[in-house]
This record gives structure tokens, sequence and C-alpha cells, in this order.
């Protein structure tokens, strides 16, 4: 796909990945509209990008509110048309035990990333059925591939993205519309300040993978979509795992429960 004089709605664009990947797909000459509940956030990453001769417009919203997330879409649709990309880059969530979970916080879970990513699919679906063509792009996590101790509701969430997208990918085969899983390991951003204690759940295995900028991540999301790739992950330490894993589960999955985060009790008992 040609990104120059394209559309793309970017959501999770306040921060991360999502604000590196709008900028990168401005870069390559691409509309880009941000969606994020910081206002101020978005204001100024589309100021950032209208300033360096590009063109942005800022949405402040919930998405994990499926009437917001639809008034988003139809201003979108309304101002600047069916776009040709839509990256689903919104998430949030903790690393917990399930007891440490309140219903709440497991609702929280799902509806950030997948239901948002649901909203906003089916929302901008017709128009890219009709034309017959676009690229939706959702941002996974390794966790929806082998799961580690600690993290039940966010592993969960990310097994049910990983299952739209494969879902989607099924539904839209032969309408020109493509859908990318994107998949990277640790990626330096504000998640971890404001996730306190989830990086020390981490597994030890995990930090053998190379850590990514944003905008690392960003290009190799930008190069997908270029490229028509379904499935991509970064880097290739993780790719590598990964593959394994598909091949012979059971070693890669010992290992990340071996090293993986043990709760206090289970780590009195083994002293």
């Amino acid at each position: 796909m040609k990104l120059a004089g394209s559309l793309a709605v970017v959501s999770g664009a306040s921060s991360g990945i999502g604000e590196a990947t709008a900028r990168a797909l401005a870069g390559k000459g691409a509309r880009v509209a941000l969606l994020a509940r910081s206002r101020e956030a978005l204001d100024r990453i589309a100021r950032e990008i209208t300033e360096a001769g590009g063109q942005a417009i800022a949405l402040a919203v919930d998405l994990s509110d499926p009437a917001a997330a639809q008034r988003a879409a139809q201003r979108v649709l309304d101002e600047l048309g069916t776009p040709d990309v839509l990256i689903n880059s919104a998430g949030a969530g903790r690393w917990l035990y399930t007891e440490e979970t309140t219903p709440q916080e497991a609702v929280d879970m799902m509806a950030l990333p997948y239901f948002a990513a649901f909203y906003l699919t089916r929302a901008f679906l017709p128009g890219m059925l009709e034309r017959r063509s676009g690229r939706i792009v959702n941002i996974g996590s390794p966790a929806a591939f082998a799961p580690w101790p600690g993290a039940t509701a966010y592993a969960a969430a990310r097994w049910a993205l990983r299952g739209l997208s494969e879902a989607l990918r099924a539904d839209l085969r032969g309408t020109g519309i493509g859908v990318t899983l994107f998949t990277a390991g640790a990626v330096s951003s504000g998640y971890w300040e404001h996730n306190a204690g989830t990086a020390q759940r981490m597994p030890g295995i995990g930090r053998l993978f190379r850590t990514l900028t944003p905008a690392q991540a960003a290009d190799a999301i930008v190069r997908a979509i270029e490229r028509g790739q379904s499935n991509v992950v970064v880097p290739f330490s993780l790719r590598a795992v990964m593959a394994l894993h598909r091949i012979w589960p059971w070693p890669v999955q010992r290992l990340l429960i071996s090293t993986g985060y043990r709760r206090p009790t289970e780590k009195a008992s083994r002293s």
C-alpha cells in the first residue's frame, strides 16, 4: 500500500507505539486522525505533525465507551472519509494475578484493547468493504501466544485481540482488506511508569530480548502496511522464540513459568 495521500486513523495516539506510528505515517505523507483520551497530548502531537508539514486532527475520546467510539468514528467519516489504514493501538491493563484483579479492572482490561478495536473496526468496515481496500493493524502482545504467571486478565484481553485479528482475516478474505497483527516485545514507553510493579513481573526470559523504542516499533508497523504483511513480530529474537513455541510449545511454556513471577507465599515456601 502507498501511504502518501492516504487516510490513517490511529487509536492510542497520545503516547507510545500509537504516537510514534501516527508520526511515522504522517512522515510518509498520510493524513492522520489521532484518537485517545488525553486531549492535551493529542493537540500537541497534532500541532507538531502539522508544523513538520504533515496533516493531523485530534479527537479526544474514551474508546471503552461504544457510543463515544461510534461518535468519533462518525466524525472521521463525515469530515475526512473512510480511512485507508486503521491502527488499533489503544490498550491498558496491569499484570496481576486473578485474585488481585477486581471485576472492574478485568472489564477495563478487556475494553482496551479488545472492545476498542472491535468498535472502531465495526464503524469503518462498511466503507472499506464498499471501496474494497484497506488495512487494519492490531497491536498485540506476546502474552497472546504464551502467557506467563501474574498477568491473567491482561493476557486474556490480548488473546481476545489476537482472536479478533484472525477471525477478521477469515471474514475479509477476497475483499481487498488486509489485517495485520503486530507483536513486539518490551517497548520503552510510559506504560512501565504508569503501572508500578509490572516490570518486576516480566519473566526472566523476556530480559533476553532487546527493548525497542516506540519509533522502532512504528517503523516495523509502517513496513508491514506497505508490504501487506499479516503477522509481524519484533525483535528477531522474540520471533525465533515464538516460532519455537509453535513447533515445540511445552519447553518454552515451562521456561516462561519457571522464570516468571511468583507470589510472595510461593517464594517463602521455596526458601
